[in-house]
């Protein structure tokens, strides 16, 4: 049911009987320095537009008397209404519209070129992998990480799992990433073929994946986990120039470009934005805040 704002004045007016004039007690308590100081002295209509916001938004949460209406009045600042106002600007049907959808596909190959810089890093970073074998004794592993300049895949057995990044040097094996011919993923993967390995649970199937090399040489891969698995299928593909399409790299592009969206489409009146960097402080006396 909708009510009109001055049925709730008169409403209030009968049961509070304390105010006269409640529109002025109302707009004098929801108006704080947050709203005045982004609005110029000439703008008072856009103050007024804020006000009745406030107190509609705050009509449409059927409040069961007047201080609850003055409670959920008081959680509606103008930082608030902004908030709201974005998202709601971010779900309207105008963000379909096609100067909306043209800076979204401007945006996006910035986005995914960051993903996959991201991706080559931790491939740089390396991952420690268990060794693959049918007897299960003693856990093995082994180490891989992607060379600094992208063209080589370093590898090597270790004795145990290690506590932090392994040196390119202590690992014996090398394979040019110009040697790589595919990445096979699953139940595909060589090793998930032999005798037994299809026995399995599902988890390790998925975190499979394989390196295709030279003449049908392979260098096979069981993730720690679905993140790690995501991390190196993505990278390695991307060192193939081929599509990053892992369901990491797709939450990671609408979550990237939502907030690039959001960025870009604030609602930046008043705030004036340099046009040259703040000037470099000078050097401190001392150095006796620093500590290794």
């Amino acid at each position: 049911m909708r009510v009109s704002f001055d049925f709730l004045t008169v409403q209030t007016l009968s049961v509070a009987n304390i105010h006269k004039h409640y529109f002025y007690v109302l707009y004098g308590s929801s108006i704080h320095d947050d709203l005045i100081l982004p609005f110029s002295a000439s703008s008072p209509l856009q103050v007024m537009q804020v006000v009745r916001e406030q107190i509609m938004r705050a009509l449409t949460l059927k409040p069961n008397s007047l201080d609850q209406f003055k409670s959920r009045l008081q959680n509606l600042s103008y930082t608030e209404i902004l908030k709201i106002r974005q998202s709601e600007r971010m779900n309207q049907e105008d963000f379909q519209s096609r100067p909306i959808l043209e800076l979204r596909e401007k945006i996006q190959p910035e986005i995914m070129e960051l993903i996959k810089q991201q991706r080559l890093n931790r491939l740089c970073d390396g991952t420690c992998f268990r060794k693959i074998s049918s007897r299960r004794r003693q856990d093995k592993f082994w180490y891989c990480r992607l060379s600094p300049n992208h063209k080589v895949l370093h590898y090597g057995d270790l004795e145990e799992s290690p506590q932090g990044e392994v040196p390119h040097d202590s690992l014996q094996d090398k394979l040019p990433v110009a040697d790589i011919k595919a990445v096979i993923t699953g139940k595909d993967c060589p090793h998930m073929k032999e005798k037994g390995a299809l026995k399995q649970n599902k988890e390790v199937l998925e975190l499979a994946f394989s390196v295709l090399y030279e003449s049908d040489e392979y260098l096979n891969f069981i993730a720690p986990d679905k993140h790690e698995y995501c991390v190196w299928t993505d990278g390695l593909n991307a060192l193939l120039g081929k599509e990053m399409t892992s369901d990491y790299t797709k939450s990671d592009m609408d979550t990237l470009l939502t907030m690039e969206m959001k960025l870009r489409l604030l609602d930046l009146e008043n705030i004036q934005i340099p046009e040259a960097p703040p000037p470099i402080p000078k050097e401190p006396s001392n150095y006796d805040f620093v500590y290794d």
